[in-house]
């Protein structure tokens, strides 16, 4: 399997009806996966605990990277909307990856419910967006994944490879130096998120081969 780099395939991809199809059941698996992962980061934000000590967390000066944290959330859904809108072939497996991403992580964050570092940055971006990305929702660190995942899915695409993973080392750092998640909540993000990849090439296989097909 090889990808093309042409353009002018959208007309022929806009008229095939399984890709529409599979284009539109993948959309759905992401709209569910996030809204699962929203409503289950309030659950944990409402029953969230004590905090623990952190071997990280502890020996690093929290820093005011909030508005990093924000913006950066924003740039990094424009730039993958923007790159899906340049490639429809690259949707359905891309939309239905994430959506099992924030699905499995829905299942991990409602199960324990530590609650945030003491010193922790609170974010003052509006109620919507607060609750959105800056909840107790702690392990395992979304930010810190999703890039990661995007990075697995582009692997083959050494541009979009190296700036996915770059996003992935950036967020990294922003959610420890502002003490958003525990050290744990970003290392076990790449060993489940790896895993979360697999399981998708296996149960969306027709939409991997969309990812690659020539149109």
């Amino acid at each position: 399997m090889r990808i093309l780099y042409k353009h002018g395939g959208h007309r022929r991809l806009f008229t095939d009806r399984i890709f529409l199809r599979d284009a539109l059941v993948s959309t759905g698996i992401f709209i569910v996966g996030v809204t699962i992962n929203f409503y289950a980061g309030l659950y944990a934000t409402a029953k969230a605990s004590n905090y623990v000590e952190d071997i990280v967390l502890s020996n690093i000066p929290v820093m005011n990277v909030d508005a990093h944290f924000v913006i950066g959330t924003f740039v990094i859904v424009a730039l993958v909307a923007s790159l899906l809108i340049a490639r429809p072939q690259w949707l359905p497996f891309t939309a239905a990856a994430l959506g099992l991403f924030y699905t499995i992580r829905a299942i991990f964050i409602s199960l324990t419910h530590l609650g945030p570092f003491p010193d922790r940055i609170h974010l003052d971006w509006g109620t919507i967006v607060s609750k959105f990305i800056g909840g107790n929702d702690l392990f395992f660190s979304g930010h810190t994944g999703a890039p990661f995942l995007l990075a697995l899915i582009f692997w083959s695409i050494p541009p979009l490879r190296y700036t996915f993973l770059a996003w992935t080392a950036f967020f990294a750092a922003i959610v420890l130096l502002g003490h958003f998640h525990y050290s744990i909540d970003v290392l076990a993000a790449f060993f489940i998120t790896y895993t979360i990849f697999h399981i998708s090439e296996i149960v969306f296989r027709r939409y991997r081969a969309h990812f690659f097909a020539d149109y």
